[in-house]
């Protein structure tokens, strides 16, 4: 039986962290202890829509797209903040990409990106 929150502090959980965390940045390497490390050329951040947290899990759902991308470069992980800039970072996780090509568009499609906690069984 592996260890961890209930469900429903699960679920509470995430539901505060998307309430707060709602801006996506793309990095070409790990983001570090305060989300600033290994930024990709494309700096803007994006908007996340977050749906309601079940089973210890929330996902976007509505795309989050990256237009017009302003470097050549694979993008391997994110950062999820507060605002568009400046901000709280709140947390970080690895991507799974293509390489882009400057001006390409870069989307991550509904139900891509997962934020999940471990809960008891």
């Amino acid at each position: 039986m592996p260890n961890g929150l209930s469900v429903t502090a699960a679920n509470a959980t995430l539901s505060a962290l998307a309430g707060t965390y709602t801006w996506a940045q793309l990095h070409v390497g790990a983001p570090g202890a305060n989300g600033t490390a290994n930024v990709a050329a494309e700096t803007d951040r994006v908007q996340v829509t977050w749906g309601a947290p079940s089973g210890g899990a929330m996902t976007n759902t509505a795309p989050v797209s990256w237009v017009g991308v302003a470097g050549t470069e694979d993008y391997t992980d994110i950062s999820l903040w507060s605002a568009a800039t400046l901000g709280t970072f709140g947390m970080s996780g690895l991507v799974t990409a293509n390489a882009v090509t400057a001006g390409d568009t870069f989307t991550i499609p509904i139900g891509e990106l997962d934020v999940a906690l471990q809960t008891a069984s």
